[in-house]
């Protein structure tokens, strides 16, 4: 997702995604660890993208804005 659209989100969509995101990222560890994950990077790009969405909700929640 970019910037723009998980800054768009409401703080329960953002809460969804944000558990939806940690789900995912426990899937491709377990695929990992099985060597069935042919692409190791997926998960580095989840985990980014898990940050950005903590990282607005935290913001949305405390009313800081930058």
């Amino acid at each position: 997702m970019r910037k723009r659209e998980i800054q768009d989100l409401a703080v329960e969509e953002l809460r969804h995604k944000e558990a939806e995101m940690r789900e995912e990222i426990f899937r491709l560890r377990m695929k990992r660890t099985t060597s069935s994950l042919d692409n190791t990077r997926l998960i580095r790009n989840r985990r980014k993208e898990l940050a950005r969405i903590v990282t607005f909700l935290h913001q949305k929640q405390g009313g800081e804005t930058k």
